[in-house]
């Protein structure tokens, strides 16, 4: 701090500053596929590469490095060459970190919405004020939602605190189906539970929290 040296003993160190896609010895030169400058492999909308029937998902072509994200695209690609109409939407994607607290988060952060220049609300609510958390001995974090101003369309949903791996799934579907946040607040959530923090953060959009 300040400039200062600072010692800190650990048992182990763990280094996580980024990953690049895993396209060494693929060979992709020889027979043409086109890579960019990260190596990763290029692909366009519906993941198909520069190569006629050659197509490319998950951790080597663009976007999230998520396992979940890679089954969705492979999926929609099998559906593609079926003759289907697979889809993937990038947006409503589902960030977990498996941290203690853990961290979730789909859609958009607010520094993003800043930079774009669109007009936004924000709720939070703490599991402080949760009793399902109270209960559990693990009240640390919060929900937060992000609705646009005008039609409290739901833009991101971020969260922080027990189990909200699990809790993210409600936003993301909510997000799917372009609800409000005026939807997910009017929606009955079961007492004591975690998820009540959902219901109260899109109740605290509009400034209408039952329990905080």
């Amino acid at each position: 701090a300040k400039g200062e040296a600072v010692t800190l003993e650990v048992d182990k160190l763990i280094v996580s500053i980024g990953r690049v896609p895993n396209t060494i010895g693929l060979n992709a030169e020889a027979v043409g596929l086109a890579l960019d400058e990260r190596g990763a492999i290029v692909v366009d909308d519906e993941c198909r590469t520069n190569l006629p029937n050659v197509w490319a998902v998950g951790d080597v072509v663009r976007g999230p490095m998520l396992a979940h994200k890679a089954e969705e695209e492979g999926v929609a690609v099998a559906e593609r060459i079926a003759g289907q109409h697979g889809h993937v939407n990038f947006n409503t994607i589902p960030w977990v970190i498996y941290t203690h607290p853990e961290i979730a988060w789909v859609g958009q952060t607010e520094q993003q919405l800043k930079a774009s220049g669109r007009a936004y609300k924000a709720g939070t609510f703490p599991f402080l004020a949760n009793g399902r958390a109270r209960a559990l001995g693990d009240t640390t974090g919060m929900v937060k939602f992000l609705a646009d101003a005008a039609t409290d369309e739901i833009l991101g949903v971020h969260m922080v605190g027990p189990q909200v791996s699990e809790l993210i799934s409600e936003a993301v579907v909510a997000m799917e189906f372009k609800a409000s946040a005026e939807d997910i607040a009017r929606i009955c959530h079961a007492h004591p539970s975690l998820s009540e923090a959902t219901k109260e953060a899109a109740l605290a959009v509009d400034k209408r929290t039952l329990n905080f």
